[in-house]
């Protein structure tokens, strides 16, 4: 592990040191490793670099909708190995909310994500994805793709 030293105004280290408070951290050491983590991961992520990740899609849909229901559950079928989990809940008479718990490549997972998205009688779709560290499970740190 590497010691880095930063200087920040009285103002900016006030406003870190009351988003850590609302956050629960409980050093600044872990705070900026996080933020690091997410913002390198979201850049990677954004730049089509791919790699494994894990995401959460979360859909409303219209269950009256003709087939669609079975439509959603055999493209999650078809997608065993990415689907991981799913929550169905029903919101009202007509109206049901899916969450996917997804796994796998980014670029293929963003892809099915989309394509459930896309469906007829699916709305308010929204996924996020959580770029995962190498299959190694070294989990604490961030390792950009071919660095080591």
């Amino acid at each position: 592990m590497q010691r880095v030293t930063i200087s920040l105004s009285d103002e900016l280290a006030q406003a870190f040191d009351e988003l850590m408070a609302r956050r629960g951290y409980s050093s600044r050491s872990e705070a900026v490793r996080d933020m690091l983590r997410r913002e390198l991961g979201e850049e990677d992520l954004g730049r089509g670099a791919g790699g494994p990740c894990v995401a959460v899609l979360s859909y409303v849909f219209d269950h009256h909708e003709r087939q669609l229901s079975s439509r959603l559950t055999g493209l999650q079928h078809d997608h065993h190995d990415m689907a991981i989990a799913t929550m169905h809940a029903h919101i009202n008479h007509d109206d049901c909310i899916e969450t996917v718990i997804l796994r796998g490549d980014s670029a293929k997972v963003e892809s099915f994500a989309r394509s459930v998205i896309a469906e007829t009688g699916v709305r308010h779709g929204q996924v996020q994805l959580i770029p995962t560290a190498a299959a190694s499970g070294a989990g604490m740190g961030y390792r950009r793709p071919g660095k080591r």
